[in-house]
């Protein structure tokens, strides 16, 4: 929502050259939701609302940022029926989430028929981007906004091990060759020529550099690249950790159909242990403590605006 004083001196478009922050928390509406068994799960998203906004203005105070709107909402999903807006936020849940909104919007009668292909690469869901101004300004104030977030190292750790441990004809020769040709002493000729074999440590150097030999990737970026929540106000914060009933009580908020529940499969590697706080302890044990830290620092503000416990 634009400020009063805004409201009357400026045009919506002019809003789109400098956004104001931290914006305000608006009640969510549940007029939607039925019997009592959501109380433990609103009474924790109230908290995580107001601690995010709580955050926003003490860390953003005074602030105004110059950005330009349509690269603040270029992650944003629309799903035009129910009025929703979803950031992805990779390696966590996003997959059975782009397949949940392919649902919602008439594309799909079940979620779990959705290939993986389909879901990434099938191009059914708009993004908000794709949107003129208007149509941008519009449904940031009228649709319901929400993201799911999930500890900064299990991501990390998550991303690392879907993407370097599993063949893949994008990463390997993209990412992997550059990482191993800078920061492998001594690489052999196939490990150069395939990109394959990354390891974790070498990983870790990559994301650290600030020479990166290759481009960040949306596997790994801070969340608040991604999403950008002290500009956006998301109305609903779900968590990896508490996936299923978070995207189950959402769904009963925005009015979904009865029977559509969020899938629970592993979208791919589904043999694969899933990235635990366990297995990430094993993967930081590849690290020195100064690589920690650094790690830490990189998504230190991930770790403070959802509230994350450090590691």
């Amino acid at each position: 929502q634009l400020p009063d004083q805004q409201k009357t001196s400026e045009s919506p478009l002019s809003w789109f050259r400098g956004v104001y922050l931290p914006p305000a928390l608006h009640p969510l509406n549940k007029t939607l939701v039925k019997g009592n068994k959501w109380k433990d799960v609103d009474s924790t998203q109230e908290k995580r609302r107001s601690f995010l906004h709580d955050f926003c203005k003490k860390y953003n105070s005074r602030k105004k940022l110059q950005t330009h709107l349509v690269h603040l909402v270029s992650r944003i999903y629309v799903e035009d029926r129910h009025k929703v807006l979803y950031c992805e936020v990779p390696k966590a849940g996003c997959s059975n989430w782009k397949r949940v909104l392919m649902v919602l919007n008439g594309l799909a009668v079940s979620a779990l028929n959705i290939s993986h292909d389909d879901v990434h690469y099938g191009k059914h869901l708009r993004k908000l981007d794709s949107y003129d101004l208007k149509g941008i300004y519009t449904r940031l104030n009228m649709y319901t906004k929400f993201i799911f977030v999930r500890d900064p190292m299990e991501r990390l750790v998550s991303a690392f091990r879907d993407k370097f441990e599993h063949p893949n004809s994008y990463y390997h020769p993209v990412f992997g060759k550059a990482i191993i040709k800078k920061y492998r002493h001594n690489a052999d000729e196939e490990a150069l020529k395939t990109g394959s074999g990354v390891k974790f440590k070498e990983f870790i150097q990559y994301l650290l550099d600030p020479r990166r030999p290759v481009g960040m990737d949306i596997h790994w970026e801070q969340v608040s690249k991604l999403c950008y929540p002290c500009l956006i106000n998301y109305d609903f914060i779900g968590k990896f950790e508490t996936l299923e009933e978070d995207a189950n009580y959402f769904l009963q908020l925005v009015g979904a159909p009865a029977n559509l529940k969020f899938p629970q499969f592993k979208d791919r590697h589904s043999s694969d242990e899933r990235t635990s706080a366990e297995v990430v302890r094993q993967y930081l044990k590849e690290l020195s403590k100064e690589e920690r830290q650094l790690t830490y620092d990189f998504y230190y503000l991930d770790y403070l605006m959802f509230n994350y416990t450090s590691p």
